[in-house]
């Protein structure tokens, strides 16, 4: 039993705080998993610089509902839930995926949540578990499943290592160098024959 497990944001959509950094202006928050593999430092410091603006999920929110997949994201992932079982696996939060996932037909995803206040201020974050994508990866495996897995950022590393086979997909040219035993593509198609070729 297979279960193909892949990243969200750079791979399937693109990244959502950069495209909120450009949308208001604010340079800093480019910085994304692929630039800093310390998720709480990057969150701390992006909640800090919300404050500072007076930003909150609403604005982030309205971004979002611009956003679309990557172009051939769906075609991808319709062809490939139809041959496996395809979860993603993304340190996103569900107040940021959901109207992703509807524009690619609902697949099934495990995320994080943000802690809210009423006005819309991000007051914090709250992890679903720790190092969420290799814990659920091992979880998969602990039910019998083998599991296969892609992504692009510092954060897709363990699980993509963890997996009967990983693979990096639109990944920066620092992380392929460091990891050249890894294949690495940057094409839907040429992930697509990959993942197959694992099943």
């Amino acid at each position: 039993m297979n279960i193909v497990c892949l990243d969200m944001e750079g791979v399937l959509v693109p990244e959502i705080w950069i495209a909120f950094s450009e949308e208001s202006g604010i340079p800093e928050l480019r910085r994304t998993t692929r630039d800093e593999p310390d998720y709480d430092k990057l969150m701390q410091w992006r909640l800090g610089i919300l404050k500072e603006n007076g930003l909150g999920l609403k604005e982030i929110q309205a971004v979002i509902a611009k956003i679309d997949p990557l172009p051939g994201a769906k075609a991808f992932l319709d062809r490939l839930r139809a041959e496996a079982q395809v979860v993603i696996l993304s340190d996103t939060f569900e107040q940021f995926a959901k109207p992703l996932m509807e524009k690619l037909n609902w697949p099934t995803i495990f995320c994080n949540t943000l802690e809210v206040a009423e006005d819309g201020t991000i007051t914090g974050y709250k992890m679903r578990c720790e190092k969420s994508k290799l814990t659920t990866v091992r979880a998969l495996q602990s039910m019998g499943y083998d599991t296969i897995a892609a992504g692009d950022s510092f954060n897709d590393l363990a699980m993509i290592q963890a997996s009967k086979a990983g693979f990096l997909f639109k990944s920066t040219e620092a992380i392929k160098a460091a990891h050249p035993e890894l294949p690495a593509f940057e094409e839907f198609d040429h992930l697509l024959a990959a993942i197959e070729g694992a099943l």
